[in-house]
């Protein structure tokens, strides 16, 4: 935890053996205590001998931590690295006398002392300029852009954690982070014109981000600050240690204490922090497999019952742009992630008997390569010889057109390894065009009397006038049977969600965009989206496992833009046809008086048992394990 701070001893003695005569530093404004390089801690509290600044590279720190007699070097490297210039500047020197004219290296090195604090000045300037910047910007977040620091402490919000993101960065390694880890951090409560960095305490975690406190600062929380925990200058207890890094207190607190080794060896005992291999561990989890130019089979956003072939266009956080072959402006693209369940390897269409639409184009453009089928997200392997899936068989679907919605819908084709191809009862077209693909073990599939059960409302038929809608008679009418309900997944993970939950979700309806968004149901492993700032007509039904959710922070981590919440001006700026089309694919049903469990079994006609439906709907259920398990007799 504390290697390098105890165990170093200071050390004072230099090389140098130049005979210059030291030149006078103007002091900087603060005179701040300073852990110099090998971990030893220095503290200046009298502030009489000023700052120094290091005639090899510039460094500036308190004069009385640097080394020789003169104090005019920041380590014993400088100091010998200073001393062989000199020698060498002294050969030089000697050439001249014999009259050799001085060469262009030599006037440098004479020059050197001076030219270190000139950088070392015009640094310390443009420190102070960015600092202004910085300020200047920060005050402006709230009205130009979103901060989910200020957005999370204002209204007191909890984030879903990372480890609940298994496709997210870090979200299978994320470990025991939590409140009171210490990180070492830059520090920007300091006025030295180089990066130094002090240690500081999570106080609060929001998925990738974290509320952090200066050490010294105690329940003083007017410099608090949020960060990413996976950023770039984040790191270890004791990285600085052992990166020859200088440790310097906020200039808030440098007065605090005098002895700032012996505050730091009491606070930090016993204290956890972040494991050693984390920045290593973030930048391994942030590799992915494809690649731009490689070849998919995605599906086709204008026809869901068919793919086309798209090229890799390019990879933001394991989100893929897509750009259809055929495109040749290269405008007409698709955005999902690299897990999604609706892109395969080339051929995946044909080996099940999936519609394809063939490209016009006759051979694969410079540059082009298909995709190794093994990075695709694999399904689970189904048998399909014994009881299983038959055409016309109904059952409650969640509607790809509109995903806030669940549906009657019956399984219009079989294909293999377990694919279905469903259509929306009331809504489909006459040649099967807006059919889609489902697997057997898709999430996005339920069997009939699924959001009775769970209250959820259920959007019958198009011009389906029995209402309210009752699956018995439904079924009867259509000389219909239900899909058995021992077909479907069973399996509801452990997978940590709460309502009220913070995130960042894709809108699927306009997949290229990732919005601050809640969870506002769970219904075991079936999430409701909500998307701030929007309507709930706008709400979408997302699997707990859905690579289009991610920690809140991703956006930044990734560099990929995040939609704020909407406000009320932006909100009525919407046209009237927008509504209007989501609407339309949705009966307004606004649902009728719920049966009970026993009713409903009563007017099922296979007569199965659905005691496995039963469950908390609308709690803050992290997945029952009872869920899902049919009674076997």
């Amino acid at each position: 935890m504390f290697d390098g701070y105890d165990s170093c001893s200071e050390d004072t003695s230099s090389s140098s053996s130049s005979e210059e005569s030291e030149e006078e530093v103007a002091p900087l404004p603060s005179n701040l205590p300073i852990i110099k390089n090998n971990g030893q801690v220095y503290t200046y509290p009298d502030g009489k001998s000023g700052m120094a600044t290091c005639e090899m590279c510039g460094m500036v720190g308190v004069r009385d931590a640097f080394y020789s007699k003169t104090k005019r070097f920041c380590s014993v490297s400088c100091s010998r690295s200073y001393s062989s210039n000199s020698k060498k500047a002294s050969i030089l020197a000697r050439l001249q006398v014999t009259g050799k004219p001085p060469t262009k290296k030599a006037k440098v090195l004479q020059k050197q002392p001076l030219v270190a604090k000139l950088a070392a000045y015009a640094q310390y300037q443009a420190t102070l300029q960015n600092q202004a910047k910085t300020k200047a910007g920060n005050s402006a977040v709230s009205v130009e852009g979103f901060s989910w620091g200020n957005y999370i402490n204002s209204n007191s919000f909890i984030a879903a954690p990372v480890a609940c993101f298994k496709h997210a960065p870090m979200g299978t390694c994320w470990g025991d982070i939590s409140e009171n880890v210490r990180i070492e951090v830059p520090n920007t409560d300091c006025s030295l014109p180089t990066k130094v960095f002090w240690i500081a305490g999570i106080i609060k975690l929001a998925g990738y981000n974290a509320l952090l406190r200066y050490e010294g600062f105690e329940n003083d929380s007017s410099l608090d600050f949020w960060c990413n925990i996976c950023g770039s200058d984040i790191h270890p207890v004791g990285w600085c240690a052992a990166s020859g890094k200088p440790l310097v207190p906020p200039r808030t607190v440098q007065h605090k204490y005098t002895n700032w080794k012996a505050f730091l060896v009491k606070r930090l005992t016993g204290a956890k922090t972040l494991p050693p291999d984390f920045s290593q561990k973030v930048s391994e989890s942030m590799q992915y497999p494809f690649k731009p130019c490689m070849r998919v089979e995605v599906v086709d956003k204008r026809h869901l019952c068919r793919t086309r072939v798209a090229v890799v266009e390019s990879v933001i956080g394991g989100r893929l742009r897509l750009v259809y072959e055929e495109s040749e402006d290269r405008t007409d693209d698709f955005w999902c992630h690299m897990h999604s369940p609706l892109i395969h390897h080339i051929g995946w269409s044909r080996s099940i008997g999936h519609r394809f639409k063939r490209s016009d184009i006759t051979k694969k453009q410079d540059g082009h390569f298909d995709t190794p089928p093994h990075l695709f997200a694999k399904v689970k392997e189904v048998d399909q010889s014994g009881e299983w899936f038959k055409e016309g068989m109904k059952l409650e679907a969640i509607d790809p057109l509109n995903l806030s919605t669940i549906c009657v819908a019956t399984i219009r084709k079989v294909l293999a390894d377990g694919f279905l191809m469903i259509g929306i009862d009331g809504s489909e077209a006459a040649d099967g065009s807006d059919w889609f693909c489902y697997h057997a073990t898709s999430p996005s599939i339920f069997p009939v009397g699924f959001c009775e059960i769970n209250m959820i409302e259920l959007t019958p038929p198009r011009g389906y006038t029995k209402l309210p809608f009752k699956w018995f008679d439904y079924l009867r009418e259509t000389g219909s049977i239900a899909a058995p309900v021992k077909l479907f997944n069973k399996d509801v993970p452990n997978h940590g969600f709460r309502v009220g939950m913070k995130l960042e979700a894709v809108d699927l309806m306009e997949p290229r965009l990732i919005c601050v968004a809640t969870v506002t149901r769970i219904i075991h492993r079936l999430l409701r989206i909500h998307f701030d700032g929007w309507e709930e007509e706008y709400d979408q039904w997302v699997d707990c496992e859905s690579p289009d959710l991610y920690p809140v922070g991703w956006c930044q981590l990734t560099g990929y833009q995040l939609q704020p919440p909407a406000s009320q001006s932006s909100r009525e700026s919407q046209s009237a046809s927008s509504k209007q089309k989501k609407k339309a694919k949705s009966q307004q049903y606004k649902g009728h008086k719920k049966m009970t469990t026993s009713q409903l079994k009563e007017e099922l006609l296979d007569g199965e048992d659905y005691s496995f439906l039963q469950g908390a709907s609308d709690q803050e259920s992290n997945g029952s394990a009872t869920f899902y398990i049919k009674q076997e007799p």
